[in-house]
């Protein structure tokens, strides 16, 4: 079944009302009919399962049949801390971590990040677009939420929102020890909170990775070869997805 996203005020006792785009993409490319079923989210954990009943003044009012908990979500909460890459590269970060179970993500501007988004009306605009895909994404893959695009932080405000997770990882290219990180990610447990730091092109400066070993982030290698940084998130968050899905 085609699934949908609301808000949770167009959730009613029986009903639920559907607005927006999504009509027109109901009704005209779709081309769904009044009888026919969908699930639509709340996009807090609730799968809602529906018939639609009408179309009327361009919103769509389905009838709620069952109601469900979300079955792919992880136990925990992952949050990726994304140094900011050049071009489109981070729309296609967002969408592969959405897919593997992501949370939230953080874009994180870094002492080599080259991407500058000093004016706040683009960098909204950035932010919003990055929201879509991660809807759009989430959509596809059937998350029970929308995991939220953040606004961007600065190194230190990342290591600061860090600091009361349960367990930070940073992929560094001169850790060696593959049986400690082995044994890091085999830690990891049901309702755990996780963070994972990833540097943009050209990795984090030495300084940053002392600053994340003072804060409490464990250095872990991802093997002998250098990933590319929209490679070595995803990488770790399929490491850490495996896991938590065996817990």
């Amino acid at each position: 079944m085609y699934r949908f996203y609301v808000e949770p005020e167009q959730i009613q006792d029986k009903e639920i009302r559907i607005t927006g785009s999504d009509v027109n993409h109901i009704k005209n490319v779709l081309r769904m009919k009044p009888g026919e079923k969908i699930i639509i989210c709340n996009g807090q954990g609730k799968d809602f399962y529906c018939i639609i009943k009408e179309e009327e003044g361009g919103q769509i009012t389905a009838e709620i049949l069952s109601i469900r908990d979300t079955d792919t979500e992880l136990s925990g909460k992952i949050y990726l801390f994304q140094g900011v890459p050049k071009k489109d590269k981070m729309e296609l970060i967002i969408q592969k971590a959405v897919e593997l179970g992501v949370y939230e993500i953080i874009p994180v501007m870094t002492k080599r990040t080259v991407v500058k988004l000093e004016d706040k009306k683009k960098e909204q605009k950035k932010i919003e677009r990055w929201q879509a895909i991660s809807a759009s994404a989430a959509k596809q893959s059937g998350r029970g939420i929308i995991p939220n695009v953040s606004d961007t932080m600065t190194f230190k405000e990342a290591l600061k929102t860090a600091k009361s997770m349960d367990l930070k990882v940073i992929p560094y290219e001169n850790a060696e020890d593959i049986k400690k990180t082995r044994d890091i990610i085999k830690s990891i447990h049901s309702g755990q909170v996780i963070g994972i730091f990833i540097g943009p092109e050209g990795g984090f400066e030495e300084n940053e990775i002392k600053e994340a070993v003072e804060a409490g982030i464990l250095p872990i290698t991802l093997g002998r070869r250098i990933l590319r940084t929209e490679t070595a998130g995803l990488a770790v968050l399929s490491m850490i997805m495996l896991q938590m899905e065996s817990v």
